[in-house]
């Protein structure tokens, strides 16, 4: 048993302001965890991550999701590797070697609402991308825009200019 030094009283205590569910739509938010765990099977692993909403609306609300990394199921690791990619492109790192480098990442995510009639309802982050204004690195693959060709002197198309 532990006892505390000066006996505390709920009157005091404030009261919480709730866990109603965001509505679902486009927020930006800052990364604040990102820890590797294993899947409940043991097969694989994904990152489990926490985000702080940031805005428009909402400011200081905590949303969770999962991206998996590696898995059994060939489709569900292709999936976590686009997120983790878009991720990655949002916040702006070309490379990642430990989950602690999308810490205090910012980017925007598309909050969706999950229906569960035995655990209840609750927030998932379907979406990820960078938010206005930001820069994010090129993939490495990505090609440059077509310049004007030297032998004939015309210009490039309108639609292959920047």
């Amino acid at each position: 048993m532990a006892y505390f030094d000066t006996p505390i009283s709920v009157a005091d205590l404030p009261q919480s302001s709730g866990y109603d569910l965001l509505p679902e739509g486009w927020y930006s938010a800052t990364i604040t965890s990102a820890d590797l765990k294993p899947t409940k099977a043991g097969d694989g692993q994904y990152i489990s991550m926490a985000y702080d909403i940031t805005g428009p609306t909402h400011q200081g609300r905590k949303v969770f999701g999962n991206v998996t990394v590696r898995n059994s199921s060939p489709k569900a690791e292709e999936i976590g590797r686009q997120q983790l990619g878009d991720i990655m492109r949002a916040v702006g790192l070309a490379t990642v070697r430990d989950t602690d480098e999308l810490i205090g990442g910012q980017l925007c995510i598309k909050v969706s609402i999950r229906r569960d009639e035995q655990w209840g309802d609750k927030n998932d982050v379907k979406g990820y991308k960078a938010v206005s204004g930001s820069a994010a690195p090129a993939p490495a693959f990505a090609t440059p825009a077509p310049a004007a060709t030297q032998a004939t002197g015309k210009a490039a198309p309108p639609w292959a200019k920047r």
